[in-house]
C-alpha cells in the first residue's frame, strides 16, 4: 500500500515514555496548511508484547477515552513489561463534537478500513492504523459503548474468528475484563470495521460495549478502567496482580452471542419507543421487549417489538424517539461451551 501522509512526533521503537501527537494533514476555509493532532502516548519498557489501545473511534462514547487517560497518567515505566501505544481520542473531531461520525468528512471511522492514504481525514487515519500501527502490535484494543443510539449491558466482546489459536487469545483477553457478560457479535451494518482489519492481520483483538448514552455511571467508569488494566496484565503487557471474577467474589462471566441478523430488532415504523424489559433480563420467544407509540395517532395501538427466540436483552434503544429502521433491541443467547474450548 501507499505510504501514509500522517507524521508522528513519537518514535514507536524508542525505550521509555513519550507523549506526542499524530499529525494528519488537511485544510479548511481558514487554513490551507493545517494538521489534525491526535494525542498518542508510547510506554516502551521491555521485551513483552505490544498493545495498541484506542478509544474515541466514535465520538459519543466516553468511558474509553477516560480510562485510557487515567492509564497513561498513572503508569510508570517499571509497570510496563512490553509496549503500550495509547490513543484516547482516535476520531478527535467526533470526540470534540460528541458525534458518532466525524464532522470533518461525515465518515464513520469504524466503517473506513483499510483506509486510503489520499482520502479524507478519517480514511487517512484508518490507513495509518492499517499500515503503521497494526503491524507493530500483538494486541489491538478498541473500547466502545453503544453511544447515544444504543444502551448496552456493559460487556467485553469479540468476533468469533476462525483461527483457533487467535480465538483462544481473544477469549482470554475478553474474559479478563471481568464483565458480567462476554458477547460474541456479528457485523450487521456494513463492512470496513477496525477490529476486522486487525483480526485479518492476526492480532489478538479485544473490544467492548461499556453501556451507552450521555450519562456514565461511576460503576461503568470503574469497570472500564479496572477491566482495561486487568486485561493488559493478563496478556503480559503490564506487570501487577491479575484478578479473576472468583477472586472478586463474583459469579462466572456469562458468554452470550448474537450471530443471527434476526437477533437485532429494527423499528418497523417511526415513533416513541418504550422499553419493557431491563437490560440483562432473560426473555422468552415472542415476548414483547418494547413498544413503538405513535404520537401523531395516539388512538392507535402501539406496535410491539418482540424477541424472536428466547435469550437475554443485551442492548436497547438509547433515544426514545426512533425512526423506521433504527435498531431498538439486541437479543443474545447462551454460547455452546464447545465454542469456548
Amino acid at each position: 500500500m501507499e505510504k501514509s501522509q500522517i507524521r508522528s512526533s513519537v518514535d514507536f521503537e524508542r525505550p521509555g515514555i513519550q507523549h506526542g501527537n499524530l499529525y494528519v494533514p488537511y485544510s479548511y476555509n481558514l487554513a490551507g496548511w493545517a494538521n489534525l493532532m491526535l494525542p498518542v502516548t508510547v510506554l516502551n519498557g521491555g521485551s513483552g508484547p505490544t498493545a495498541l489501545v484506542m478509544a474515541g473511534n466514535h465520538g459519543d462514547e466516553y468511558p474509553g477515552p477516560v480510562a485510557i487517560m487515567h492509564l497513561m497518567r498513572k503508569l510508570k515505566l517499571e509497570d510496563v513489561l512490553g509496549r503500550a501505544i495509547l490513543i484516547p481520542a482516535l476520531n478527535m473531531p467526533a470526540v470534540k463534537a460528541s458525534t458518532r461520525l466525524s464532522p470533518l468528512d461525515g465518515k464513520n471511522m469504524n466503517r473506513s478500513f483499510p483506509g486510503n492514504p489520499f482520502g479524507t481525514v478519517t480514511e487517512m487515519i484508518a490507513h495509518y492504523l492499517t499500515t503503521e500501527l497494526f503491524p507493530r502490535a500483538d494486541i489491538v484494543v478498541d473500547i466502545h459503548t453503544g453511544g447515544r443510539s444504543v444502551d448496552f449491558y456493559p460487556c467485553a466482546h469479540m468476533h468469533l474468528v476462525s483461527d483457533l489459536q487467535q480465538r483462544q487469545k481473544m477469549l482470554g483477553g475478553t474474559l479478563a475484563w471481568n464483565t458480567d457478560f462476554a458477547f460474541l457479535y456479528a457485523d450487521i451494518a456494513g463492512t470496513g470495521l477496525l477490529p476486522v482489519e486487525a483480526e485479518r492481520q492476526g492480532k489478538t483483538v479485544i473490544t467492548t460495549e461499556m453501556g451507552g448514552g450521555e450519562p456514565i455511571s461511576a460503576k461503568v467508569h470503574k469497570l472500564c478502567q479496572s477491566g482495561l488494566r486487568n486485561m493488559l496484565v493478563h496478556l503480559g503487557v503490564l506487570g501487577g496482580d491479575f484478578q479473576t471474577r472468583a477472586q472478586l467474589g463474583l459469579p462466572a462471566t456469562r458468554w452470550v452471542q448474537s450471530l443471527d441478523w434476526q437477533d437485532y430488532r429494527f423499528a418497523q415504523e417511526s415513533g416513541l419507543y418504550e422499553t419493557l424489559v431491563d437490560l440483562g433480563a432473560n426473555v422468552a420467544a415472542d415476548e414483547p421487549v418494547g413498544l413503538i407509540h405513535f404520537v401523531e395517532r395516539p388512538d392507535r395501538e402501539p406496535l410491539q417489538v418482540v424477541a424472536p427466540t428466547s435469550g437475554v436483552l443485551l442492548a436497547t434503544r438509547g433515544p426514545s424517539m426512533v425512526a423506521q429502521g433504527d435498531c431498538v433491541a439486541c437479543i443474545a443467547h447462551d454460547v455452546d461451551p464447545s465454542v469456548l474450548a
